[in-house]
C-alpha cells in the first residue's frame, strides 16, 4: 500500500512541476493529389501539371499559412499558380494548386512526393506522403 501511494505521488508530482513535457496535437487538413505521369506538360489553366492539388478543407484549414512540396523529403518548394508565379495566399476548398517545372518534360514516376503544411502557430506537420 506504501508503494503504490508513492508512486502515485511520484506521478503526480511530475505532471504538477511539469516534468511529464507536451505532447502536439495534430493538424486536419484534407487533400487531394493526383499525378499526370510526366513533371510538366503544358503552362495553360487547362493543361494538366506533375502533380495536382485540390483542397478539400479540414477543421484547421483556417489556420493554415503555406503549402509546400517536396519530391525527395530534402528541399521543399512553393506551389505554383498558372501563371507560373510562386502560390501565396489564403487556402480555400476546392482550390487548385500544381507542382511541376516550366522547362522540363520529364516522367514523375517512382518519386515519393510530399505535401508540409505550416500553421499560424508556428507548427508545420506533412499533409501527403505518398510514392508515385
Amino acid at each position: 500500500m506504501v508503494a503504490i501511494t508513492v508512486i502515485l505521488a511520484a506521478v503526480i508530482a511530475a505532471f504538477v512541476f511539469g516534468l511529464a513535457g507536451t505532447t502536439g496535437t495534430s493538424k486536419n487538413v484534407g487533400l487531394t493529389v493526383t499525378s499526370n505521369g510526366t513533371w510538366y506538360e503544358t503552362h495553360s489553366p487547362t493543361g494538366e501539371a506533375g502533380f495536382k492539388v485540390t483542397v478539400q478543407g479540414g477543421t484547421d484549414l483556417p489556420a493554415l499559412t503555406e503549402l509546400k512540396y517536396s519530391v525527395d523529403g530534402s528541399n521543399f518548394y512553393k506551389f505554383n499558380m498558372t501563371t507560373g508565379d510562386d502560390y501565396a495566399g489564403s487556402y480555400n476548398v476546392g482550390e487548385v494548386l500544381w507542382a511541376g517545372d516550366t522547362t522540363i518534360t520529364v516522367p514523375n514516376t517512382g518519386v515519393k512526393f510530399i505535401i508540409r503544411g505550416t500553421f499560424n502557430d508556428g507548427s508545420q506537420q506533412v499533409l501527403f506522403d505518398r510514392q508515385f
